[in-house]
């Protein structure tokens, strides 16, 4: 090793990163442009490797590089129900950016509310391409966090007129309700129970943690309707999954893993999102065709928003430099 080399990384912690003023507009632009590169097969990113402490939680590796970009590196991510007792947020973790040309980390910082406004950006991309164009109707069930990034991406790319929220806890949801109304100027609603909230929706979104048992039933599914399970297929039962036309995931080799792990099945994949965003296959065909999109979390969405993150913080001259070498 050479004499007096010096080797620096950025480090962002939470408040670092929310004082960029990150916008979903500009984290979807990220998200979807990584997307199409993950469609492409362009990307090495082996499915994520975790270890299981509690059933219901989670700790995650989530290496990724994708060379149109030069974005290289892992998320080292945790999600933990038991957490909140303790007064911590569900999601955890840390996301470090590498060199694609020498290795080097060049940038360490803190992950949750990069990993909330990806997770809500990709379902606004999600719904960009495969919700009928005159979708006006939303039911959401499961209203902690991740719900407001859901609802706040799905307004930069859909129309919808109102949306309906659902949550077992009645003083979360009418909590949420008045939050978003006054907080986001949307037109949202309690729904009394679960299948109000789905039944008649035209985009039906479901954002409950890993412990959730199955509830969403195939007789409340609207024709047409898009499902969007931010958590897997846990909350829907096989019937209604079993019961769509298309069923669409973000990839299927990490999926897999999933389904290997929980014992529960889907029917054979339509194709990636990332394919239908790059034009290698057809999205929606028709407005009578019942889509099913489950997006378990790319590390290409961290990278891409990550190197984003990067770019405002030096650009702000925001975070600290820590010497590694």
């Amino acid at each position: 090793m050479k004499k007096n080399i010096k080797v620096e990384f950025l480090y962002l912690n939470r408040e670092d990163v929310l004082s960029l003023g990150l916008s979903m507009k500009e984290v979807i632009t990220e998200v979807e442009k990584g997307l199409v590169e993950h469609g492409k097969k362009k990307v090495e990113m082996p499915p994520k490797p975790g270890i299981h402490t509690f059933p219901d939680a989670f700790i995650h590796a989530m290496p990724i590089y994708i060379p149109k970009y030069k974005a290289a590196g892992m998320k080292w991510v945790s999600g933990y129900p038991q957490a909140r007792k303790y007064g911590l947020p569900y999601i955890m973790g840390i996301l470090v950016l590498n060199d694609a040309g020498t290795g080097a980390p060049y940038a360490i910082m803190e992950c949750g509310f990069e990993t909330a406004m990806r997770t809500g950006a990709v379902t606004g991309i999600a719904a960009k391409y495969l919700a009928k164009k005159n979708s006006q109707v939303v039911g959401i069930c499961g209203l902690g966090e991740q719900a407001i990034y859901q609802l706040l991406a799905l307004k930069e790319t859909v129309n919808f007129k109102i949306i309906k929220a659902y949550d077992i806890f009645d003083s979360a949801k009418n909590k949420f309700v008045e939050k978003m109304s006054k907080n986001y100027n949307l037109n949202i609603v309690a729904a009394k129970t679960a299948e109000d909230a789905v039944a008649g929706s035209d985009i039906v979104i479901t954002a409950c943690s890993e412990n959730v048992k199955p509830f969403v039933k195939k007789e409340w599914l609207k024709e047409g309707v898009l499902g969007l399970p931010i958590e897997l297929n846990l909350a829907w039962t096989d019937e209604a999954i079993f019961s769509v036309d298309k069923i669409i995931l973000d990839d299927w080799k990490q999926f897999s893993e999933h389904v290997k792990r929980t014992g529960r099945k889907i029917p054979g994949m339509y194709s990636e999102l990332g394919e239908i965003i790059a034009g290698i296959k057809p999205g929606r065909k028709n407005d009578k065709e019942k889509i099913w999109n489950s997006n378990y979390g790319l590390s290409v969405h961290d990278a891409m928003v990550g190197k984003l993150i990067y770019k405002k913080a030096i650009n702000k001259g925001i975070g600290k430099k820590l010497r590694l070498l």
